[in-house]
């Protein structure tokens, strides 16, 4: 069962500036999980939005697919599953924050070689020419 999906759900709540009204505790509480200085932290904060946000996992069988697991409709328990499975199984530099000055969007890290840094091509793209353009007036 592939989480990664989940774990998306939860950036998009930490990128939401106007989330629904019963998702904007969780949303704090996860630009934290973001925000943690060390892997330790990490882990204990995921740890206790699990012990805060339970999964109830089902069966499912749908559009000619073989029985399979489902999280629970709990849009904010599959949130946090989804990143807890990903600190899990990539490690918690999976987690990351845009590296752009003027943005601060969370992103999830898939990249073989673990080297994403900014939360679009769009960031990415204005960073470099930004960077090109710093050189070039430095006359290099």
């Amino acid at each position: 069962m592939d989480l990664t999906s989940y774990a998306e759900w939860a950036v998009r709540l930490v990128n939401d500036p106007d989330p629904p009204p019963g998702l904007r505790g969780l949303r704090e509480e996860l630009i934290a999980v973001f925000a943690s200085a060390d892997e330790d932290t990490l882990v204990a904060r995921l740890n206790a939005l699990l012990v805060r946000y339970p999964v109830r996992p089902q069966l499912s069988g749908h559009d000619g697919q073989r029985w399979h697991l489902h999280l629970a409709e709990d849009s904010a328990a599959c949130a946090v599953m989804g990143l807890a499975a990903v600190v899990a199984e990539l490690g918690a530099d999976r987690l990351g924050r845009c590296q752009d000055a003027r943005c601060s969007r969370a992103f999830l890290d898939t990249s073989s070689n673990r080297s994403r840094r900014y939360c679009s091509a769009r960031c990415a793209s204005r960073a470099n020419v930004a960077a090109y353009r710093a050189r070039r007036s430095n006359g290099q």
